[in-house]
């Protein structure tokens, strides 16, 4: 029990004094009275009651004694009114302070008790006197149904409180109880449906106006709420660090100034440090993981990011528990408060050695693969889907003379641009139409033509491309192989030519061969009809006339005459083997067949062939390799004749229909022809190397074939050579 204040203590024991010699002097028990007041002042609340007992036993024994003893003056009466008395004295002296409170402080207890709060109050010695009625309907039958004050008693407490949380509880209650302090604990209690909850007690002492101890007030909160929230607070915490523990990465925080303050799991199995082991004296951090050859790089970047605040990101190669390094890429980023000052910075490290090492492996083979590219005797070239390049080899950057950026810039293309300054003006057409169909068509790019070097100079070049093409199909890139051919173009331009020499110094040798043949097979019956006739006319002319001499030598005349013209048959039969061999053809396909053959001696020469065929031209019986030889005669003739033209190098071939023939029109743009009625007669040319003889057969060709040959003039120059064909054309008998 604490000790009662001095003064109180002091005006007991004067009283005791008081009392006692009262009664001494006056010889009765009355001045004892002051004694039991003072008694009652020392007593706690179950020795009051003992009292209270003992004062009621004495008043009936003292009245029954009274009435027995039949005397009015008795001493029986005389104990039963200090009896009585001793109890009203004790009563009123028990009474405790919280009723002896001011108007103010029950006006205050009302309104406490009128509010939702758990609220309590103790005599000094830490007996519950009062408690809130919503303290009373939360314990419900916990509560002593008879009083208030045996609420929170020692076996009450053992009742409300949680068994985990008594004896802590209990401990803090003496402790305040013997030094006065407050009390404060949290702990459960438990309500009327039989359910903890958290609740945090607060009392302290209190002292009346005369500064004597009063009693304890308190209050209890539910906090069961922030308990819940603090627990799933912690559980959400553990839950974040498995979360931390379990990511396949290393990460850490630091202060903002840079002091580390966490490494999760992973980091130390991972590198086998600690957070000591990556912060050095001063605070800052280490980086003792980090290869010694990438930390001054290291620890600039992230002093760099501790001083301006920008996020760090860092490739270096870390320590491994194990001793070896790996690659690893760190980031840090700070985290802000809504002021925007950096409170914290987190960072993350990832192993990203295989993929280093991975592309390293790329970029090797990628070294490997441009060098046998760049050594390749060809030039290479690749483009986008759309034909864009996006690559040259270093042959093809040293033939252009300029290097693929250099193309950019401008309003064209790079392809555009590289197809205008490069391929020569007459191939660029086809060049460019050819591009276009396979990029519209995914087909495959094959093409010859002149390309424009360096220096200036146009050179044969023969360009595939094919379309490389992913999973589904689409086409993610074009490769472009470019050959310089030139050498080889003028290498087969020499070789034909040679054959064509060597093809007319054979057919001279044939013509010289058939002549001869021919005029020694005719010569005989010419010469043998030349002498009879001379001895015909002697035979005639001799007097008298020997007319059967005559007459005989002029059937040897015939015979010979004959045996000339068999010759001459046998000769036109040569022409008529090739009746065997017509059969129905387009005259158009034929006519693109001799173009296609033409077409490098066209490129060699500059010329341009254009072709304009009419629609729904009929089939005609034909010979076909003669059509293409009467053709490939005429288009050559146009070309040599336009060997010194300097504009308009082309020769155009229409093909239309004229009532029941088919005409072909081959037109250049040369001198013309100076005699148009003798070309085409046998022997008979303008060339200095003709031989007078390709006009003749074309001729005779043509003619074979039931139809005509011959030439016009051009306006305002040029020479057109004409040739019709019958649809349904008559076999010559």
């Amino acid at each position: 029990m604490p000790a009662l204040p001095r003064q109180r203590a002091f005006l007991a024991i004067a009283t005791c004094l008081a009392g006692v010699t009262a009664s001494w002097l006056t010889k009765s028990p009355f001045g004892l009275l002051a004694v039991v007041a003072a008694l009652y002042l020392h007593v706690d609340r179950r020795a009051a009651l003992l009292l209270r007992v003992v004062w009621a036993v004495a008043f009936v024994g003292a009245i029954a004694a009274h009435f027995h003893a039949h005397d009015p003056q008795s001493a029986a009466l005389s104990l039963a009114l200090f009896a009585i008395l001793a109890l009203c004295i004790g009563e009123i002296v028990a009474i405790p302070s919280s009723a002896k409170l001011s108007a103010d402080a029950v006006q205050a207890m009302r309104i406490i008790e009128s509010m939702p709060a758990y609220t309590w109050s103790a005599s000094p010695d830490g007996h519950i006197t009062h408690v809130s009625a919503s303290t009373l309907a939360y314990l419900g039958e916990l509560a002593d149904k008879t009083g208030l004050f045996h609420v929170l008693d020692n076996a009450g407490w053992r009742r409300a409180i949680h068994p985990d949380d008594y004896a802590q509880v209990m401990e803090i209650r003496r402790h305040s109880l013997k030094t006065g302090i407050p009390f404060d604990a949290e702990y459960r209690v438990r309500g009327s449906d039989g359910t903890y909850r958290w609740f945090r007690s607060f009392g302290s002492l209190s002292r009346d106006e005369r500064g004597e101890l009063a009693g304890w007030y308190g209050t209890m909160i539910n906090i069961e709420a922030k308990r819940q929230a603090e627990d799933a607070l912690r559980k959400s915490e553990r839950q974040l660090q498995q979360l931390i523990d379990a990511v396949p990465a290393l990460i850490w925080s630091t202060t903002p100034d840079g002091t580390p303050t966490y490494v999760n799991k992973r980091f130390k199995v991972a590198t086998g440090a600690s957070l000591e082991d990556i912060t050095a004296p001063d605070g800052s951090p280490s980086l003792s993981v980090v290869h010694p050859d990438d930390r001054a790089a290291a620890i600039a970047a992230i002093t760099h990011s501790f001083r301006t605040g920008e996020p760090y990101v860092m490739i270096y190669r870390q320590l491994r528990a194990g001793g070896a390094y790996h690659w690893t890429e760190t980031r840090a980023e700070p985290l802000r408060d809504d002021a925007g000052n950096i409170i914290q910075w987190y960072g993350v490290s990832v192993d990203i050695h295989d993929l280093v090492t991975a592309q390293e492996a790329v970029k090797e083979s990628e070294r490997s693969l441009r060098q046998l590219v760049e050594t390749l005797p060809a030039m290479i070239d690749c483009a986008a889907p759309d034909g864009e390049p996006i690559y040259r080899s270093r042959q093809l950057r040293e033939f252009l003379g300029y290097d693929l950026e250099e193309l950019d810039g401008n309003e064209k293309g790079r392809l555009e641009a590289t197809l205008d300054a490069g391929v020569h003006p007459d191939d660029l057409d086809g060049v460019k139409q050819r591009y276009a169909h396979s990029l519209a068509s995914g087909e495959p790019y094959a093409r010859r033509h002149r390309l424009r070097r360096f220096d200036g100079e146009y050179r044969w070049v023969e360009t595939r491309a094919g379309a490389m093409r992913n999973a589904d199909g689409a086409i993610v890139q074009w490769n472009v192989i470019c050959l310089d051919i030139d050498a080889e173009v003028r290498a087969q331009e020499e070789l034909r030519m040679a054959q064509a020499e060597l093809a007319g110094a054979s057919q001279a040798a044939s013509l010289a061969e058939l002549s001869a043949s021919i005029a020694h097979e005719v010569n005989q019956p010419l010469a043998a009809v030349v002498a009879n006739s001379h001895a015909c006319q002697r035979w005639l002319t001799a007097d008298p006339p020997n007319l059967e001499r005559a007459r005989k030598t002029v059937e040897r005349i015939i015979r010979d005459a004959n045996g000339a013209a068999d010759v001459v048959s046998r000769i036109r039969a040569l022409f008529r083997q090739s009746l065997d061999k017509r059969s129905s053809a387009e005259l158009g396909s034929i006519i693109a067949e001799v173009r296609e053959l033409m077409s490098e001696e066209a490129v060699r020469r500059r010329i341009r062939l254009d072709i304009d065929v009419e629609s729904a031209i009929p089939p005609v019986t034909v010979d076909r390799v003669q059509i293409q030889q009467v053709l490939s005669n005429l288009i050559r003739n146009g070309m040599e004749a336009m060997e010194r033209a300097v504009d308009d190098r082309s020769i155009r071939i229409r093909l239309d229909r004229i009532e029941d023939a088919v005409r072909v029109r081959i037109s250049d743009r040369g001198p013309g022809v100076e005699f148009p009625d003798r070309v085409f007669q046998p022997f008979f040319t303008t060339k200095e190397s003709g031989m007078g003889m390709g006009l003749a057969i074309c001729r005779s060709i043509v003619e074979s074939h039931g139809g005509h040959l011959w030439a016009e003039e051009n306006e305002p120059h040029g020479a057109s050579f004409i040739f019709t064909l019958p649809i349904e054309a008559n076999r010559a008998t």
